[in-house]
Protein backbone atom coordinates (compact mmCIF):
# COMPACT_ATOMS: atom_id res chain seq x y z
CA UNK A 1 0.00 0.00 0.00
CA UNK A 2 1.27 3.50 -0.86
CA UNK A 3 0.13 6.32 1.39
CA UNK A 4 0.61 10.05 0.92
CA UNK A 5 1.01 12.19 4.03
CA UNK A 6 0.48 15.95 3.88
CA UNK A 7 2.01 17.99 6.69
CA UNK A 8 5.22 17.16 8.52
CA UNK A 9 4.92 19.30 11.65
CA UNK A 10 4.79 17.76 15.11
CA UNK A 11 1.77 15.49 14.63
CA UNK A 12 2.51 14.90 10.95
CA UNK A 13 6.03 13.71 11.73
CA UNK A 14 4.65 11.38 14.38
CA UNK A 15 2.12 9.95 11.92
CA UNK A 16 4.87 9.55 9.32
CA UNK A 17 6.87 7.43 11.74
CA UNK A 18 3.86 5.25 12.52
CA UNK A 19 3.06 4.73 8.84
CA UNK A 20 6.67 4.03 7.91
CA UNK A 21 6.74 1.22 10.50
CA UNK A 22 3.37 -0.25 9.55
CA UNK A 23 3.76 -3.69 7.94
CA UNK A 24 1.03 -3.02 5.37
CA UNK A 25 2.48 0.29 4.17
CA UNK A 26 4.95 -0.48 1.40
CA UNK A 27 5.85 3.11 0.65
CA UNK A 28 5.19 6.55 2.07
CA UNK A 29 5.18 9.85 0.17
CA UNK A 30 5.28 13.06 2.22
CA UNK A 31 4.75 16.72 1.36
CA UNK A 32 4.67 19.96 3.31
CA UNK A 33 4.43 23.68 2.63
CA UNK A 34 8.02 23.65 3.90
CA UNK A 35 9.63 21.36 1.32
CA UNK A 36 12.89 21.18 3.27
CA UNK A 37 11.10 19.95 6.36
CA UNK A 38 9.31 17.27 4.33
CA UNK A 39 12.62 16.20 2.83
CA UNK A 40 14.14 15.90 6.30
CA UNK A 41 11.31 13.70 7.57
CA UNK A 42 11.39 11.57 4.43
CA UNK A 43 15.14 11.11 4.65
CA UNK A 44 14.96 9.96 8.27
CA UNK A 45 12.27 7.38 7.47
CA UNK A 46 13.26 6.16 4.05
CA UNK A 47 10.17 7.77 2.54
CA UNK A 48 9.74 9.79 -0.65
CA UNK A 49 9.52 13.58 -0.41
CA UNK A 50 7.25 15.29 -2.93
CA UNK A 51 8.11 18.93 -3.68
CA UNK A 52 4.50 20.03 -3.12
CA UNK A 53 0.99 18.69 -2.58
CA UNK A 54 0.13 18.50 -6.28
CA UNK A 55 3.23 16.44 -6.89
CA UNK A 56 2.22 14.14 -4.05
CA UNK A 57 -1.14 13.49 -5.71
CA UNK A 58 0.77 12.65 -8.88
CA UNK A 59 2.04 9.46 -7.25
CA UNK A 60 -0.03 6.28 -7.50
CA UNK A 61 -1.50 6.53 -4.02
CA UNK A 62 -3.95 4.25 -2.25
CA UNK A 63 -4.85 6.74 0.49
CA UNK A 64 -4.00 10.13 1.97
CA UNK A 65 -3.29 11.20 5.55
CA UNK A 66 -3.85 14.92 6.19
CA UNK A 67 -1.91 16.52 9.04
CA UNK A 68 -1.42 19.99 7.58
CA UNK A 69 -2.38 23.34 9.08
CA UNK A 70 -6.08 23.45 9.99
CA UNK A 71 -6.92 26.05 7.34
CA UNK A 72 -6.02 23.58 4.58
CA UNK A 73 -7.94 20.55 5.87
CA UNK A 74 -11.24 21.05 4.06
CA UNK A 75 -9.60 21.79 0.72
CA UNK A 76 -7.30 18.77 1.00
CA UNK A 77 -10.20 16.49 1.95
CA UNK A 78 -12.05 17.62 -1.16
CA UNK A 79 -8.89 17.16 -3.24
CA UNK A 80 -8.47 13.60 -2.00
CA UNK A 81 -12.14 12.87 -2.65
CA UNK A 82 -11.89 14.18 -6.22
CA UNK A 83 -8.96 11.79 -6.74
CA UNK A 84 -11.08 8.91 -5.46
CA UNK A 85 -8.82 8.40 -2.45
CA UNK A 86 -9.85 7.52 1.11
CA UNK A 87 -8.49 10.08 3.56
CA UNK A 88 -7.58 10.29 7.21
CA UNK A 89 -7.62 13.84 8.55
CA UNK A 90 -6.60 15.33 11.86
CA UNK A 91 -9.37 17.26 13.55
CA UNK A 92 -10.96 19.61 12.69
CA UNK A 93 -12.26 19.42 9.16
CA UNK A 94 -12.85 23.16 9.34
CA UNK A 95 -13.30 25.81 12.02
CA UNK A 96 -16.85 26.53 10.84
CA UNK A 97 -19.94 24.56 9.93
CA UNK A 98 -20.17 25.60 6.24
CA UNK A 99 -16.55 24.58 5.60
CA UNK A 100 -17.13 21.27 7.37
CA UNK A 101 -20.31 20.42 5.49
CA UNK A 102 -18.77 21.38 2.13
CA UNK A 103 -15.91 18.92 2.69
CA UNK A 104 -18.31 16.21 3.82
CA UNK A 105 -20.43 16.81 0.73
CA UNK A 106 -17.36 16.36 -1.48
CA UNK A 107 -16.64 13.02 0.20
CA UNK A 108 -20.25 11.89 -0.13
CA UNK A 109 -20.40 12.88 -3.80
CA UNK A 110 -17.18 11.00 -4.56
CA UNK A 111 -18.27 7.96 -2.57
CA UNK A 112 -14.94 7.83 -0.74
CA UNK A 113 -14.13 7.38 2.96
CA UNK A 114 -13.05 10.02 5.47
CA UNK A 115 -11.77 9.01 8.92
CA UNK A 116 -11.31 11.76 11.52
CA UNK A 117 -8.49 11.90 14.02
CA UNK A 118 -10.36 11.83 17.32
CA UNK A 119 -7.70 9.63 18.89
CA UNK A 120 -9.33 9.28 22.31
CA UNK A 121 -11.75 6.80 20.75
CA UNK A 122 -8.75 4.48 20.39
CA UNK A 123 -7.38 4.91 23.92
CA UNK A 124 -7.67 1.81 26.12
CA UNK A 125 -9.13 3.74 29.05
CA UNK A 126 -11.87 5.46 27.07
CA UNK A 127 -12.72 2.20 25.32
CA UNK A 128 -13.08 0.48 28.71
CA UNK A 129 -15.31 3.34 29.90
CA UNK A 130 -17.54 2.97 26.84
CA UNK A 131 -17.89 -0.75 27.54
CA UNK A 132 -18.71 -0.10 31.21
CA UNK A 133 -21.48 2.34 30.25
CA UNK A 134 -22.90 0.18 27.46
CA UNK A 135 -22.84 -3.01 29.57
CA UNK A 136 -24.89 -1.42 32.34
CA UNK A 137 -22.13 -1.79 34.92
CA UNK A 138 -22.61 1.80 36.10
CA UNK A 139 -26.39 1.62 36.12
CA UNK A 140 -28.18 4.80 35.14
CA UNK A 141 -25.49 7.32 34.27
CA UNK A 142 -26.16 10.61 36.03
CA UNK A 143 -22.88 12.59 36.05
CA UNK A 144 -19.84 12.84 33.80
CA UNK A 145 -16.81 15.02 34.48
CA UNK A 146 -14.29 15.60 31.67
CA UNK A 147 -11.10 17.61 31.95
CA UNK A 148 -8.31 18.53 29.55
CA UNK A 149 -5.40 20.50 31.00
CA UNK A 150 -2.29 21.48 29.07
CA UNK A 151 0.89 22.04 31.03
CA UNK A 152 1.95 25.02 28.93
CA UNK A 153 0.20 27.35 26.47
CA UNK A 154 0.79 26.96 22.74
CA UNK A 155 2.81 29.64 20.88
CA UNK A 156 1.05 32.99 20.66
CA UNK A 157 1.02 32.78 16.85
CA UNK A 158 -1.08 29.61 17.04
CA UNK A 159 -3.97 31.10 19.00
CA UNK A 160 -5.61 33.21 16.24
CA UNK A 161 -5.51 30.15 13.95
CA UNK A 162 -6.82 27.62 16.49
CA UNK A 163 -10.49 28.53 16.55
CA UNK A 164 -10.41 29.02 20.31
CA UNK A 165 -10.34 26.74 23.33
CA UNK A 166 -13.76 25.16 22.72
CA UNK A 167 -13.13 24.31 19.04
CA UNK A 168 -9.48 23.39 19.36
CA UNK A 169 -9.19 21.65 22.71
CA UNK A 170 -12.55 20.82 24.30
CA UNK A 171 -13.83 19.45 20.99
CA UNK A 172 -12.00 16.22 21.93
CA UNK A 173 -14.04 16.01 25.13
CA UNK A 174 -17.27 16.78 23.29
CA UNK A 175 -16.58 13.96 20.84
CA UNK A 176 -15.57 11.38 23.42
CA UNK A 177 -18.55 12.19 25.67
CA UNK A 178 -20.85 11.34 22.77
CA UNK A 179 -18.84 8.23 21.91
CA UNK A 180 -18.57 6.85 25.44
CA UNK A 181 -22.16 7.54 26.50
CA UNK A 182 -23.91 6.94 23.19
CA UNK A 183 -25.93 10.09 23.85
CA UNK A 184 -26.30 13.46 22.16
CA UNK A 185 -25.71 16.86 23.77
CA UNK A 186 -28.90 18.91 23.68
CA UNK A 187 -27.95 22.07 25.59
CA UNK A 188 -24.80 23.82 26.84
CA UNK A 189 -24.01 26.57 29.32
CA UNK A 190 -20.41 27.71 28.99
CA UNK A 191 -18.03 30.36 30.24
CA UNK A 192 -14.35 31.15 30.03
CA UNK A 193 -11.60 33.18 31.65
CA UNK A 194 -8.84 35.15 29.93
CA UNK A 195 -7.05 35.83 33.22
CA UNK A 196 -3.98 33.95 31.98
CA UNK A 197 -1.23 35.36 29.72
CA UNK A 198 -2.12 38.49 27.75
CA UNK A 199 -1.78 36.65 24.43
CA UNK A 200 -5.17 35.01 25.03
CA UNK A 201 -6.91 38.37 25.41
CA UNK A 202 -5.10 39.69 22.36
CA UNK A 203 -6.34 36.72 20.33
CA UNK A 204 -9.91 37.02 21.65
CA UNK A 205 -9.55 33.61 23.24
CA UNK A 206 -9.68 32.27 26.79
CA UNK A 207 -7.03 30.33 28.69
CA UNK A 208 -9.51 28.41 30.83
CA UNK A 209 -13.07 27.31 30.04
CA UNK A 210 -15.89 25.34 31.59
CA UNK A 211 -19.12 24.01 30.10
CA UNK A 212 -22.16 22.30 31.54
CA UNK A 213 -23.64 19.93 28.96
CA UNK A 214 -27.05 18.29 29.18
CA UNK A 215 -27.40 14.98 27.36
CA UNK A 216 -30.60 13.78 25.73
CA UNK A 217 -31.33 11.40 28.63
CA UNK A 218 -30.81 14.04 31.32
CA UNK A 219 -27.24 13.09 32.21
CA UNK A 220 -25.20 16.14 33.25
CA UNK A 221 -21.64 16.62 32.00
CA UNK A 222 -19.06 19.15 33.12
CA UNK A 223 -16.21 19.73 30.67
CA UNK A 224 -13.29 21.93 31.64
CA UNK A 225 -10.05 22.88 29.94
CA UNK A 226 -7.05 25.08 30.59
CA UNK A 227 -3.89 25.96 28.74
CA UNK A 228 -1.97 26.74 31.94
CA UNK A 229 -1.89 23.72 34.26
CA UNK A 230 1.37 24.09 36.16
CA UNK A 231 1.18 20.58 37.64
CA UNK A 232 1.44 19.02 34.19
CA UNK A 233 -0.55 17.54 31.31
CA UNK A 234 -3.78 16.04 32.61
CA UNK A 235 -6.64 14.49 30.63
CA UNK A 236 -9.33 12.63 32.58
CA UNK A 237 -12.95 11.55 32.55
CA UNK A 238 -15.08 10.42 35.47
CA UNK A 239 -18.41 8.67 34.99
CA UNK A 240 -20.86 8.12 37.84
CA UNK A 241 -24.03 6.04 37.78
CA UNK A 242 -26.50 4.81 40.37
CA UNK A 243 -24.53 1.54 40.68
CA UNK A 244 -20.86 2.42 40.30
CA UNK A 245 -18.39 5.06 39.14
CA UNK A 246 -15.15 4.88 37.19
CA UNK A 247 -12.34 7.14 35.98
CA UNK A 248 -10.24 7.35 32.83
CA UNK A 249 -6.72 8.78 33.05
CA UNK A 250 -6.30 8.31 36.80
CA UNK A 251 -2.97 6.57 37.36
CA UNK A 252 0.49 7.09 38.83
CA UNK A 253 1.24 9.78 36.24
CA UNK A 254 -1.83 11.90 36.98
CA UNK A 255 -0.52 15.25 38.29
CA UNK A 256 -2.88 15.35 41.26
CA UNK A 257 -1.78 15.21 44.90
CA UNK A 258 -4.09 14.49 47.83
CA UNK A 259 -3.48 16.50 51.00
CA UNK A 260 -5.15 13.93 53.23
CA UNK A 261 -2.74 12.58 55.87
CA UNK A 262 -3.42 8.96 54.83
CA UNK A 263 -3.04 9.63 51.11
CA UNK A 264 -0.72 7.48 48.97
CA UNK A 265 2.64 8.72 47.77
CA UNK A 266 2.66 11.63 45.29
CA UNK A 267 2.38 10.63 41.63
CA UNK A 268 5.38 10.14 39.39
CA UNK A 269 6.41 12.37 36.54
CA UNK A 270 3.36 13.44 34.51
CA UNK A 271 3.02 12.86 30.79
CA UNK A 272 4.96 15.54 28.85
CA UNK A 273 2.07 16.09 26.46
CA UNK A 274 -0.57 14.59 24.21
CA UNK A 275 1.77 12.62 21.94
CA UNK A 276 3.21 10.70 24.86
CA UNK A 277 -0.10 10.25 26.69
CA UNK A 278 -1.99 9.11 23.60
CA UNK A 279 0.85 7.56 21.58
CA UNK A 280 -0.73 4.08 21.45
CA UNK A 281 -4.10 5.59 20.52
CA UNK A 282 -2.56 7.50 17.61
CA UNK A 283 -0.99 4.28 16.36
CA UNK A 284 -4.27 2.40 16.75
CA UNK A 285 -6.28 4.96 14.78
CA UNK A 286 -3.85 4.81 11.85
CA UNK A 287 -3.91 1.02 11.96
CA UNK A 288 -7.71 1.22 11.78
CA UNK A 289 -7.39 3.53 8.77
CA UNK A 290 -5.04 1.12 6.99
CA UNK A 291 -7.52 -1.70 7.59
CA UNK A 292 -10.33 0.52 6.28
CA UNK A 293 -8.37 1.21 3.09
CA UNK A 294 -7.70 -2.52 2.68
CA UNK A 295 -11.42 -3.28 3.10
CA UNK A 296 -10.76 -5.19 6.31
CA UNK A 297 -12.72 -3.06 8.77
CA UNK A 298 -15.33 -0.32 9.15
CA UNK A 299 -14.70 3.40 9.39
CA UNK A 300 -13.91 3.75 13.10
CA UNK A 301 -14.53 7.51 13.19
CA UNK A 302 -16.50 8.76 10.21
CA UNK A 303 -15.90 12.37 9.21
CA UNK A 304 -19.48 13.26 10.08
CA UNK A 305 -18.56 12.91 13.75
CA UNK A 306 -16.54 16.11 13.38
CA UNK A 307 -19.67 18.08 12.54
CA UNK A 308 -21.47 16.88 15.67
CA UNK A 309 -18.56 17.85 17.92
CA UNK A 310 -18.10 21.20 16.17
CA UNK A 311 -21.76 22.14 16.67
CA UNK A 312 -21.34 21.56 20.41
CA UNK A 313 -18.24 23.76 20.41
CA UNK A 314 -20.11 26.44 18.44
CA UNK A 315 -22.94 26.33 20.95
CA UNK A 316 -20.42 26.76 23.78
CA UNK A 317 -18.87 29.78 22.08
CA UNK A 318 -22.32 31.33 21.67
CA UNK A 319 -23.12 30.60 25.31
CA UNK A 320 -19.87 32.18 26.51
CA UNK A 321 -20.42 35.23 24.33
CA UNK A 322 -24.09 35.73 25.12
CA UNK A 323 -24.01 34.48 28.73
CA UNK A 324 -26.99 32.17 28.35
CA UNK A 325 -27.84 28.49 27.89
CA UNK A 326 -27.74 27.53 24.19
CA UNK A 327 -29.44 24.55 22.61
CA UNK A 328 -27.26 22.70 20.13
CA UNK A 329 -30.08 22.73 17.60
CA UNK A 330 -29.71 26.53 17.50
CA UNK A 331 -26.43 25.95 15.63
CA UNK A 332 -27.00 25.45 11.87
CA UNK A 333 -26.22 21.96 10.66
CA UNK A 334 -24.91 23.09 7.27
Amino acid sequence: MRIGLIGTGRIGSFHAGVLARHPEVESLVVADADAARAAGVAGALGAVAAPDVEALFGHALDAVVIASATAAHAQLIARAASAGLPAFCEKPISLDVPGTTAALAAVAEAGTELQLGFMRRFDAGYRAAREAVRSGRLGRLHTVRAATSDAEPPPAAYLPLSGGLFRDCLVHDFDVVRWVTGREVTEVYATGSDAGPAMFREAGDVSTAAALLTLDDGTLVTATATRCNGAGYDVRMELAGDRDQIAVGLDDRTPLVSVEPWAPAPPGKPWPGFLERFGPAYEAELDAFVRLVRGEGPNACDGREALAALRIAEACEASRRERRPVRVDEVPSR
